[in-house]
């Protein structure tokens, strides 16, 4: 599949589901991929790329933001304290905010920067255990510490389990956003995104169906 068959399925979800065209933000999920694939997209126009890992973020990405103009780069995965400070300085936006040590440690970086990226919390809407996240009874309290700390929480995002059905869960975040009046939904990946934008999401995530099957050898 490519870049442009993606952009127009989203574009036929929003239409469906009555939203306004450009609602939705593509994240092409560009982890583990090599640069030329990377690069290929980039020269097709796309902009904004996600990635689960600092340190692969960082030997990629500089090179790219000085050559395309424009390029944002949003950290999808876990991120450990020690690397926070990095990760401020290479992301525009951070989709996995799951616990108070680091919301504290992203508030104290972002006086001390001067900036911060956009947030958002992780939810774990499935309560699985191995899974990061915040788990949904507690996310209420967990928003509002974080806007306690001036942090700017923009929405939520859920990965949900891969054994159920993706629209319960998609739903499940969407309402805790509501009553937290968040707009921001990160949700949907490549086989379920169509369902994600029916359900309100503004970013979706989308990798191996725009640059092909990830090599981890």
């Amino acid at each position: 599949m490519s870049l442009s068959e993606i952009q127009a399925r989203i574009a036929k979800a929003e239409k469906t589901a009555n939203r306004a065209p450009g609602s939705v933000q593509l994240i092409a999920v560009s982890k583990v991929q090599p640069n030329d694939r990377v690069e290929a997209v980039l020269q097709q126009g796309h902009r904004l790329f996600g990635e689960n890992k600092v340190q692969e973020a960082a030997g990629k990405w500089p090179a790219f933001k000085q050559a395309y103009r424009g390029v944002q780069v949003h950290l999808l995965g876990p991120l450990q304290t020690n690397k926070a400070r990095q990760a401020m300085e290479l992301f525009q936006a951070i989709h996995s905010l799951d616990r108070p040590k680091l919301a504290k440690t992203l508030a104290r970086l972002a006086q001390e920067l001067g900036h911060c990226p956009t947030l958002f919390i992780q939810v774990n809407t499935g309560e699985e255990p191995q899974k990061s996240g915040v788990l949904p009874a507690d996310t209420d309290s967990f928003v509002a510490e974080c806007r306690a700390l001036d942090l700017p929480i923009a929405g939520l995002m859920c990965i949900p389990p891969v054994d159920q059905e993706a629209s319960l869960h998609f739903a499940l975040l969407g309402n805790i956003a509501k009553r937290n009046d968040l707009v921001g939904l990160s949700m949907g990946m490549s086989s379920d995104f169509e369902k994600a934008v029916a359900l309100g999401a503004t970013h979706v995530r989308v990798g191996s169906a725009i640059f092909g099957a990830r090599d981890y050898s």
